[in-house]
C-alpha cells in the first residue's frame, strides 16, 4: 500500500530534509586526503543528534553506522572504517534523517584529490541521470517514466545500471512502497499523484551492471571492480507540482566539482 502524504506531513519532511542537507554539508567540509571514514561518520552522527534528530540508518536492520560510505568499487551499503581517504578515491555518502516523525534520504558521490577523467565523467552523468529522473517525476506520469529516464541517460553513455537495488517511497518509515527502479519502461507502474514522496537514487557503474556482496552482509560491489556512483534525492508531489525536498546546496557551497 502506498501512503500518500498531506501537505502538513510534507512540510515536516521538508524540515527533516533540510537538516539532512546541512548534515551532508558538514561532512563535505571534512572530505579530504588523510581523513578516516570513521571520522566522517562521527561528524554526521554528532551533527544530526545535536540538532534533535536521529540518523535513519543507525541500527536499521542492524546497520552499524550513520552513513553508508561506499568507496570506489562499492556501490552502496559500505560500512565506515579506519580507512583514510587518498587522492584518486571516489566516495558515496548516503545518509538519512528521522525528525518530526518522518525520514528524509539523500546521497552524493565525492571525488577526492586528482580523480581520473573516466571516473569524473561517471559522476557527472550519474548526477545528470538523477536530474532526468526528477524531471520525469511529475503528476500523471508513472514510476516507469522515472525509471526509463534514469536508465536511458546512463546507458547512452555506456554505463551499467544496477538492477538489484532500487529507490523507494519514504515517510514515517524509511522504506515504503512504491519501489523506484533505475530501469524500466515508459507508461508502466504506479501513477504519480499528489502526496507521493519517493527517493530517486541512480546507482550507476563505470563497467558492468553486475554486482557482488561482501561477507559482511552489507557491502555491495561492482563485479568487475570498476568504480560506481550514487546520487539520491527525496522528491514530493505537492499541489500538482514536483518538489525536491532534499538539497545539495550545502555540499556545493563547500565542495564544488
Amino acid at each position: 500500500m502506498v501512503y500518500y502524504k498531506t501537505e502538513e506531513e510534507i512540510e515536516l519532511m521538508r524540515i527533516s530534509a533540510d537538516l539532512l542537507g546541512r548534515a551532508h554539508g558538514e561532512v563535505a567540509k571534512n572530505i579530504k586526503e588523510g581523513v578516516s571514514l570513521n571520522t566522517l561518520d562521527k561528524i554526521a552522527h554528532d551533527f544530526i543528534k545535536d540538532n534533535g534528530a536521529h540518523p535513519s540508518f543507525l541500527n536499521y536492520n542492524g546497520f552499524p553506522a550513520t552513513l553508508c560510505m561506499s568507496l570506489n568499487d562499492v556501490i552502496v551499503h559500505g560500512i565506515p572504517s579506519d580507512y583514510e581517504l587518498k587522492s584518486g578515491d571516489v566516495i558515496s555518502l548516503d545518509c538519512g534523517v528521522f525528525l518530526n516523525g518522518f525520514h528524509s534520504d539523500s546521497a552524493y558521490t565525492y571525488p577526492v584529490g586528482e580523480v581520473d577523467a573516466d571516473t569524473m565523467k561517471l559522476l557527472k552523468v550519474t548526477q545528470e541521470s538523477l536530474q532526468k529522473g526528477v524531471e520525469a517525476c511529475k503528476i500523471n506520469n508513472r514510476i516507469g517514466d522515472v525509471s526509463f529516464a534514469v536508465q536511458q541517460h546512463a546507458e547512452m553513455h555506456g554505463y551499467g545500471v544496477v538492477r538489484e537495488l532500487v529507490g523507494h517511497g519514504l515517510g514515517k518509515n524509511l522504506h515504503e512502497k512504491p519501489e523506484v527502479p533505475n530501469y524500466g519502461k515508459r507508461g508502466r507502474g504506479l501513477k504519480i499523484k499528489d502526496g507521493l514522496v519517493i527517493a530517486i537514487e541512480p546507482m550507476i557503474n563505470l563497467g558492468t551492471r553486475a554486482i557482488t556482496q561482501d561477507a559482511d552482509g552489507w557491502t555491495i560491489r561492482t563485479r568487475d571492480r570498476k568504480p560506481s556512483a550514487h546520487y539520491e534525492h527525496t522528491v514530493a508531489i505537492v499541489d500538482g507540482k514536483t518538489e525536491v525536498l532534499t538539497t545539495f546546496k550545502y555540499i556545493e557551497e563547500v565542495y564544488p566539482f
